[in-house]
C-alpha cells in the first residue's frame, strides 16, 4: 500500500502529526525489496513501527515513511523465538505465553512492535528487551542483510546501537526460558493492570515522556508531581493529573503543543531542582 501526504496522526498513539510525503506499508512478500530500495536509492526515510514513542511534527515527515506493521510473524526453535520486526508487542507476548516461554511478560500491555522495542531497548518493570536478545538482523547501510550477535556493551538504558545508524531492523531472535503458561499469564495480567491503573490507556499518549535517572533518587513522575505540575496544559496537551510522567492529548493537541509542554517541564524541573530531564519520546520530522 502506498499513499502520498498520509497524515501521521493516523499512525501514532499521540494522534498528532502532519503528512508524510510518501507512506509505504508493504505486504510481507515485498517488504524486503521495498526496504532495500530505500537504502540503495539513498532516499530519506523513517521506519515506523507502532508509532508509540514518537511525536511527529505538525509539518509532517519529508521523504518516505516505511510502515513495518505488515511485516510480522513468529518462528519458534526450542526456547528461542524469531520475530519479524513488524510483529506487534501484544502478539509477541501472547505467542510466548502460548509456547510456555517466559521472559517477555514484562512487555504486556505495551503498544508498538518488536523492531521498535529493540531500537529503543524497551525497558520497564526492571527488565529490558536486550536481556533476551540473541541476534538482530538488519538491512545495513549497503542494503545487505546482516545478522548481528547481541553485544551487551552496545546497549544501555533505552539505547541500542541502531539509533545511530541508517539501517532497518527486519528480524529479532530472543532466547527465553521454559515457564508454565499459567504463571506467565499472571505476570502479564499484573503488568497490564498496572499500566491501566497508571492511566496509560485513558487518552492518546506515548506512555512515559521522560527517562528515569537513578541520580534523582526518585522517579521522574514523582518529581513532576511534587512540583505541582500535574494538570499543567499548553493548548490541547496536558500533564496528566493522575501521573506526572505522562502527557496526554486531550483531543485538540498539536505536536507543537506537546513539544512546548515537554520543554517547559524540563525548564521548570531544572530551575527548581537542578535535575536535567531527558525525553524518552522522539520528536520526528519538521
Amino acid at each position: 500500500m502506498l499513499r502520498f501526504y498520509e497524515p501521521m496522526s493516523q499512525h501514532t498513539t499521540f494522534k498528532v502529526g502532519g503528512p508524510a510525503d510518501i507512506w509505504i506499508q508493504p505486504d510481507s512478500e515485498h517488504f524486503l525489496d521495498y526496504a532495500k530500495s530505500l537504502i540503495k536509492g539513498n532516499i530519506p526515510f523513517f521506519v515506523l513501527g507502532g508509532g508509540s514513542n514518537i511525536v511527529v511534527s505538525d509539518k509532517g515527515i519529508r521523504g518516505t515513511v516505511l510502515d513495518t506493521t505488515q511485516w510480522g510473524s513468529c518462528f519458534v526453535e526450542g526456547t528461542d523465538m524469531i520475530f519479524r520486526s513488524g510483529t506487534r508487542i501484544a502478539e509477541a507476548v501472547e505467542l510466548a505465553a502460548q509456547h510456555n516461554l517466559g521472559g517477555l511478560a514484562f512487555l504486556a500491555g505495551m503498544p508498538g512492535t518488536v523492531g521498535g522495542a529493540v531500537w529503543m531497548n524497551a525497558r520497564c518493570y526492571g527488565h529490558a528487551i536486550a536481556e533476551f536478545l540473541e541476534t538482530v538482523t538488519i538491512i545495513d547501510e549497503n542494503a545487505a542483510l546482516c545478522t548481528i550477535p547481541y553485544n551487551p556493551q552496545e546497549y544501555g538504558y533505552k539505547k541500542s546501537p541502531f539509533q545511530q545508524r541508517p539501517v532497518i531492523i527486519v528480524e529479532v531472535r530472543v532466547h527465553l526460558y521454559s515457564q508454565k503458561e499459567e504463571d506467565i499469564r499472571k505476570e502479564m495480567l499484573c503488568h497490564t493492570h498496572d499500566r491501566s491503573i497508571k492511566g496509560h490507556y485513558r487518552f492518546p499518549c506515548a506512555g512515559s515522556v521522560f527517562k528515569n535517572n537513578k541520580d534523582f533518587s526518585k522517579p521522574t513522575g514523582q518529581i513532576i508531581e511534587e512540583l505541582g505540575l500535574c494538570g499543567l496544559r499548553i493548548g490541547g496537551a496536558q500533564v496528566a493529573d493522575y501521573h506526572g510522567n505522562i502527557i496526554i492529548n486531550t483531543g485538540t493537541a498539536t505536536a507543537t503543543d506537546i513539544q512546548s509542554l515537554v520543554e517547559y517541564l524540563m525548564e521548570q524541573v531544572y530551575k527548581r531542582t537542578g535535575f536535567r530531564l531527558e525525553p524518552e519520546i522522539c520528536f520526528i520530522g519538521g
